[in-house]
């Protein structure tokens, strides 16, 4: 496979990273390194809203510009318009926003795959508990390297399944679920709500994968700037598609979230994405993000970015299964940049900690017990195969 630049580029490229000049990271779908230039706009930011304000006409128009372009930005990513898009601080707040939003009755169902994460699984386990819905599980884990995950999605739907609440890229494993055919299957199946909506965490699939969501289909897309964009913490949004938005509510309530009229002093909802955004935000981030998104781009398309990932990672994976005492939950090469794998008789998180003093950034994983190396476009083929000698090293 050809690589989209040639290595002496992303040498170059790199060095917009400060993260990235004394450490091999690893650890992207936990939190991506920022560039400077997002760094810079931060502090710009501020002193541009110190300068003029920080509240003034000038200062105001300039924050419902600065949303406006980010919300642009984002959705340039993901091949949407701008109106489907609610700016969030993560994917837990756009995950709740649907959750919460959503007419809920006694006896409603929600289906969950087993590989979600905790903070969304509480969420849904608290409505359950308060509005009596039925909450059940479907065993995608068990479908990493055999199986047909749309054919378990719909063996566990219900004539009462409201909601699909699954990753696009599961967080532990790393597999990349087929997005689009589940969604195809969820919204035909004969149920007494229709159609079944899907829920979308996508906090390992942005900045991954190449998107374009109004193909995908999903109901909802819940994601973060701060993971695989290299964005800042705190600024995320959350993808509706306008045949979905009228079936929530808004939970959070705030000025953002509504158009008053000052004839009459009435209030109508926004009639898009802004009604779910609620008051006071951190706008200094949206350039920082919008920095981010633009310099990947001056690396590679999406699709040259993903190429390089599936690469990177496809060799990390291999030379990881020639190791004797190693063991790579997937038995074929990774579809995304998560390579989780085991090493038998071994604290993982001994492992972790020595490899981090090493220089190397992983994570453990709980369920399944395992680490986790996450491979970006930014990593080096030698980063790689000094993180094997490590491995080499603690495991032999």
């Amino acid at each position: 496979m050809t690589l989209a630049s040639p290595l002496t580029n992303l040498l170059q490229h790199r060095q917009s990273f400060p993260a990235l000049g004394n450490k091999s990271y690893f650890n992207y779908g936990g939190q991506g390194p920022m560039p400077e230039a997002a760094i810079a706009a931060i502090t710009t930011a501020h002193q541009f809203s110190q300068e003029h304000g920080p509240f003034s006409n000038r200062i105001n128009h300039w924050m419902v510009e600065e949303a406006a372009q980010t919300r642009a930005a984002i959705a340039t990513e993901l091949c949407v318009s701008p109106d489907t898009l609610t700016l969030t601080e993560n994917v837990s707040v756009g995950c709740n926003i649907a959750l919460w939003g959503m007419n809920w009755h006694e006896g409603d169902h929600i289906l969950l795959s087993d590989c979600e994460h905790p903070g969304i699984v509480a969420a849904v386990e608290e409505i359950r508990r308060r509005f009596g819905v039925k909450v059940s599980t479907c065993p995608l884990m068990a479908t990493l390297n055999a199986g047909d995950p749309v054919q378990v999605v719909t063996q566990h739907l219900r004539p009462t399944t409201r909601l699909v609440v699954l990753s696009h890229i599961l967080w532990n494993t790393g597999q990349v679920l087929p997005l689009k055919h589940i969604v195809a299957a969820c919204h035909s199946f004969p149920t007494h709500f229709s159609p079944v909506r899907v829920l979308v965490d996508a906090a390992q699939s942005v900045g991954v994968l190449p998107l374009n969501l109004a193909d995908l289909g999903a109901d909802f897309y819940a994601l973060t700037g701060h993971k695989w964009l290299c964005g800042p913490a705190g600024l995320g949004a959350l993808y509706i598609h306008p045949e979905g938005l009228e079936s929530i509510r808004p939970t959070f309530i705030g000025w953002k979230s509504i158009i008053k009229d000052a004839r009459d002093n009435s209030m109508v909802w926004q009639p898009n994405g802004q009604r779910f955004e609620v008051a006071t935000s951190d706008f200094t981030l949206y350039g920082a993000l919008r920095e981010a998104i633009a310099l990947h781009n001056t690396w590679g398309t999406a699709e040259q970015r993903y190429n390089r990932i599936r690469q990177l990672s496809a060799d990390l994976w291999q030379k990881l299964c020639e190791l004797p005492h190693i063991t790579c939950l997937k038995t074929t090469p990774p579809d995304a940049g998560l390579v989780a794998f085991r090493i038998p008789n071994a604290s993982h998180a001994a492992v972790v900690q020595s490899l981090e003093q090493q220089g190397f950034l992983l994570r453990t994983i709980a369920d399944p017990d395992c680490i986790r190396a996450c491979v970006h476009y930014l990593t080096l083929e030698s980063e790689i195969d000094q993180l094997v000698e490590a491995l080499q090293q603690l495991a032999g």
